[in-house]
C-alpha cells in the first residue's frame, strides 16, 4: 500500500465514540466484508495529507462502521479523525464482473446516442433501491435521468470514458 496509488474510499469517519478512542464511520463500500482482510487503511484528511493507519479493530452498528485503529485510544485522539476518509489502493478494490461497475468508473463519462450525438456527462449515479439512474450533466446545465437498464444501455467503456445509451421515445424529455 503506497501513497502513489489511486485511492478507493471505504469509509468516512463521523465522530469519535466511546472513550477508547474508536470512530464512527458512514461506509462508503458496497463490500463491508472487505474489512475483514484489512489490517491497513490509508486516512486521508479533508485538506487531503494521507497516512497510513493500523487497523485494530472493527464492528458494525446499523449502517455505520465502528472503527478502532492502533495507537488512537482516547475520544481526543479519535476526534481528530473527524472528516477524514478511509481508504485502500485502487490496485487493493474488490474485483467485479464484466458487467458490474463503480460509480466512480462511470462518473465522468460521456453519454452519447448510438447516432453519436452527445447528451452529456454523468454527474452521479442515483441509487434508488432498483435499478440505479445515471444523473446525466448536459451542456446547457440542466440535468438528464438516464437509467442504467440493459434495454437502455448499450454500451460502456470505462477505459474510453464514454457510454452509449439508445433511450425510449420521450426518455431524455422528461427530466
Amino acid at each position: 500500500m503506497s501513497f502513489d496509488d489511486s485511492l478507493v474510499s471505504v469509509a468516512k469517519a463521523v465522530r469519535a465514540r466511546g472513550l477508547k478512542g474508536e470512530i464512527v464511520a458512514e461506509l462508503l463500500t458496497d463490500f463491508p466484508e472487505r474489512f475483514e482482510e484489512l489490517a491497513r487503511l490509508i486516512a486521508v484528511a479533508p485538506d487531503g495529507q494521507r497516512k497510513i493507519v493500523e487497523l485494530e479493530d472493527f464492528w458494525f452498528q446499523k449502517r455505520s462502521v465502528i472503527l478502532k485503529l492502533s495507537g488512537c485510544d482516547s475520544v481526543e485522539a479519535a476526534g481528530e479523525f473527524t472528516g477524514y476518509e478511509f481508504c485502500v489502493s485502487e490496485a487493493d478494490r474488490v474485483p467485479l464482473a464484466d458487467d458490474e461497475y463503480y460509480d466512480f468508473d462511470l462518473e465522468g463519462c460521456a453519454v452519447q446516442l448510438t447516432t453519436g450525438q452527445n447528451i452529456g456527462i454523468v454527474q452521479s449515479i442515483l441509487k434508488t433501491g432498483g435499478t440505479e439512474i445515471l444523473v446525466v450533466g448536459k451542456t446547457d446545465k440542466t440535468e438528464v435521468l438516464i437509467p442504467l437498464a440493459e434495454a437502455i444501455v448499450v454500451e460502456i467503456d470505462t477505459a474510453a470514458k464514454r457510454i452509449v445509451v439508445d433511450p425510449p421515445e420521450g426518455l431524455l424529455e422528461l427530466s
